[in-house]
């Protein structure tokens, strides 16, 4: 396809109708996966409204553990600023891969084959009747 489909759909990313409702919205931040984030108005319940534009795939799973803290008013402020740094045996969070090349397939799966391991004799099947 040719088309720039992001005017029109909110999948791809976000649409011109999101960006028109931005306007005047505080950028707060950005994080590693490139997902920015905005601060402005309030709810129902009078606190701060807060938004995230992924950078790519619209998918939930895609922003780190410490701004979906932020998201959900669980962090009063920014992670950089709210939080402590991360330490060194801390992993980067990764998005859900299932569906993708990498999600994970065990080795009974029929992606590697279909083939289970042979059954190591410790299994006893229930009857009814013992």
């Amino acid at each position: 396809m040719g088309i720039n489909l992001n005017p029109f759909t909110w999948w791809t990313g976000a649409s011109w109708g999101t960006a028109f409702g931005l306007r005047g919205k505080a950028r707060v931040g950005e994080d590693s996966l490139g997902n920015v984030y905005y601060e402005g108005g309030a709810d129902t319940a009078g606190n701060p409204r807060r938004w995230v534009i992924y950078n790519g795939i619209n998918d939930a799973s895609r922003v780190p553990p410490e701004w979906f803290g932020w998201l959900h008013h669980q962090v009063a402020d920014v992670p950089s600023r709210a939080l402590p740094a991360p330490r060194a045996w801390q992993i980067p969070a990764e998005p859900n891969l299932t569906g993708t090349i990498a999600a994970y397939r065990p080795s009974g799966a029929l992606e590697k084959g279909g083939v289970r391991a042979a059954a190591t004799g410790d299994y006893e099947a229930w009857t009814p009747d013992a």
